[in-house]
């Protein structure tokens, strides 16, 4: 039996209907991808789903003490604690139990205790075990470094949270929970590279289900086993988001051939009829007048349909110079803080090249785009631009953009020449019809506001795009569509973005800024590539920089012979050396009891094994510690 199913699932608001006969079936341990363009009622069905909104007809089938945990885009985290004792609330079972086992600890110190308070002990403490009250602050702390949220993080009160951290707080939650059921709608919207290949991991272990609404097509490649279209009507596809992508055309292609067959079909035989109603053939084309009216009326099929997609063209004017961008000494800041954000390596960046720019949120990567256009002075060191070069700059906030000027507007400053017909025709191309020409820019939603940003920078016939986030809130189609027509772009990009698929499409070099060191790093290569070598660095760097105490040579002490020194000497060594291997057991054991996937029986084995090796640690340590000092 599915967790969850629907039956002939339909939502109207009189009189728009959003999607209509909807059926789909969540089984056990499920990955399943739920896409389609904007406004097609997506958020709408995962609210159904969740109880939250009821819908116009059929029904959602639950099953018998199904756990759901829902994660809205936007986050309503009520709490007045900490970060930290909001995770604390998933767990106020486990803490009752501890409270009750302190009390019994303390009755039992009496020398007068009982065997029945002995047993009754034995039984809470196997209980609390097996439920992974050895293990549950290391989960916190291991899903809220994960999610992104530093130490100081976790005593911040959630209200004190900006919106994203909001949301990121709520998703610790409801994964600490370990539900079910997890219901995600845009789960990476406010996660960096580093947090959202953290929650790929993640959910690639976890026992539970999820449905996963996400324009993320990297995310989507990564974690999900299937993918549901909704066109509004509901498609179910095998596999992946790249799989999803050869599926789908191939399906269109198999129904255009099966419409056009049909088509043919339909044309020779009222060819036919029309010859032969009134001749020596009039029973037989009676005959077939009555079969293909009967077929046009059961089986006639539709041609198959494509959603309207953005009609984009980057077009440089000029061909630029060889050389684009470069830069020497940079240092990317504000002067007036004191310190850089980072400093760069002499940076080159030649034409027809793809540099993509990737880091933290808040790491400088918008200010180092600024200062590339001279909107921001570098902190120290200089950017040189190359000859005949028009720049083009998507900025992520769309701050060129005028707040109460109408979509045609926009256009006609951009064009003063263009009639208001062109105008409107322009903006078809990028799914503006109508009276949406005459919004004004304060009320369109995120993703329109990308494509009327799109629809101006194609008018500009740059040479040079700087682009900062351009997928932001645009749907799949037209995510598709923007990737196409830059890979196809006759000139040279430079792209900061977390749309790995996009990046991964089109880099030719990584640029990416390190906040630990200040850095910016630059790797020659795919996305792929670079994400191979990072994984071995980590897993060098994660066996090389295991805490150990620094290595000490014992002092002399008056009366203590020479090979009596040695063999202390010998021993502090050796204890060392225990002491790193202790040390590699734990971090082991901890990366191990992060894991989701992980049974119950497994976390009680590990919990115990976490707290020998922990104890056998200390009492190294103090051993060590006696030794090195004489």
């Amino acid at each position: 039996m599915p967790l969850l199913s629907t039956t002939n699932l339909s939502k109207s608001f009189d009189p728009v209907d959003i999607f209509n006969d909807v059926n789909l079936s969540i089984p056990h341990k499920a990955r399943i991808g739920l896409v389609g363009p904007n406004g097609v009622g997506k958020t709408t069905l995962l609210r159904i789903l969740v109880g939250l909104d009821e819908p116009s007809s059929g029904s959602v089938q639950r099953s018998k003490n199904l756990r759901v945990g829902y994660l809205p885009q936007e986050s309503h985290f009520e709490g007045s604690g900490t970060l930290w004792e909001e995770c604390l609330t998933v767990f106020s079972g486990l803490m009752d139990r501890q409270r009750q086992l302190a009390d019994l600890e303390a009755a039992m110190a009496s020398p007068s205790h009982s065997q029945e308070l002995m047993d009754q002990y034995g039984r809470l403490q196997h209980e609390f075990d097996l439920q992974g009250g050895y293990t549950f602050e290391v989960r916190i702390r291991q899903v809220l470094t994960g999610l992104g949220f530093s130490r100081a993080d976790e005593h911040r009160p959630v209200v004190h949270l900006s919106g994203g951290q909001r949301t990121r707080a709520l998703l610790a939650r409801l994964l600490l929970s370990n539900p079910d059921l997890l219901l995600l709608d845009e789960p990476t919207n406010h996660l960096d590279i580093e947090a959202v290949e953290w929650l790929e991991a993640y959910l690639k272990e976890w026992d539970g289900a999820a449905f996963i609404v996400s324009h993320d097509r990297y995310f989507l490649d990564q974690v999900v086993d299937h993918i549901y279209e909704m066109t509004p009507e509901l498609e179910v596809y095998r596999g992946n988001y790249s799989a999803y992508l050869i599926q789908r055309a191939d399906r269109y292609e198999h129904r255009l051939a099966e419409y056009e067959k049909q088509q043919e079909f339909i044309e020779k035989e009222e060819e036919f009829i029309r010859r032969n109603l009134a001749g020596q053939n009039t029973r037989q084309a009676q005959g077939r007048r009555t079969r293909l009216a009967r077929m046009l009326e059961e089986t006639r099929l539709a041609p198959p349909r494509q959603p309207r997609r953005l009609r984009l063209n980057l077009t440089p004017a000029a061909r630029s110079g060889d050389l684009v961008v470069r830069t020497y000494g940079l240092q990317v800041g504000y002067k007036d803080e004191g310190k850089p954000l980072f400093t760069s390596p002499d940076l080159v960046l030649r034409r027809g090249e793809c540099a993509a720019v990737i880091g933290p949120n808040g790491a400088g990567k918008t200010t180092f785009l600024k200062t590339l256009l001279d909107q921001i002075p570098p902190f120290a060191g200089e950017v040189a631009l190359g000859a005949s070069l028009k720049i083009g700059y998507f900025a992520q906030a769309h701050e060129g953009l005028h707040p109460r000027w109408s979509l045609m507007d926009e256009i006609q400053a951009l064009a003063p020449k263009m009639l208001p017909g062109e105008i409107r025709d322009y903006l078809a191309k990028f799914l503006f019809t109508g009276e949406d020409v005459f919004k004004t820019v304060d009320v369109l939603s995120g993703g329109e506001r990308g494509r009327l940003a799109l629809a101006c920078l194609a008018m500009q016939g740059a040479n040079l795009l700087l682009l900062d986030e351009p997928t932001n809130h645009l749907d799949l189609p037209a995510q598709e569509v923007l990737q196409s027509i830059l890979g196809d772009f006759n000139g040279t990009i430079l792209l900061v973005s977390h749309d790995r698929y996009l990046i991964d499409s089109l880099a030719t070099q990584i640029w990416e800024v390190q906040t630990a060191g200040r850095t910016l790093r630059i790797f020659e290569g795919s996305y792929s590539e670079f994400k191979t070598v990072r994984q071995g660095e980590q897993l060098v760097q994660a066996v090389q920089t295991v805490e150990k105490p620094t290595q000490v040579v014992v002092a002399a002490p008056a009366g203590i012979s020479k090979d009596r020194l040695r063999r202390r000497q010998q021993q502090v060594d050796a204890l060392e050396k225990e002491i790193a291997s202790l040390e590699l057991e734990i971090t082991a054991i901890n990366n191990r009891l992060s894991s989701v996937g992980i049974d119950p029986a497994e976390a009680q084995r590990l919990g115990h094994e976490y707290a020998r090796l922990e104890a056998a640690l200390n009492q190294k340590v103090e051993e060590w510690g006696e030794l090195a000092e004489g």
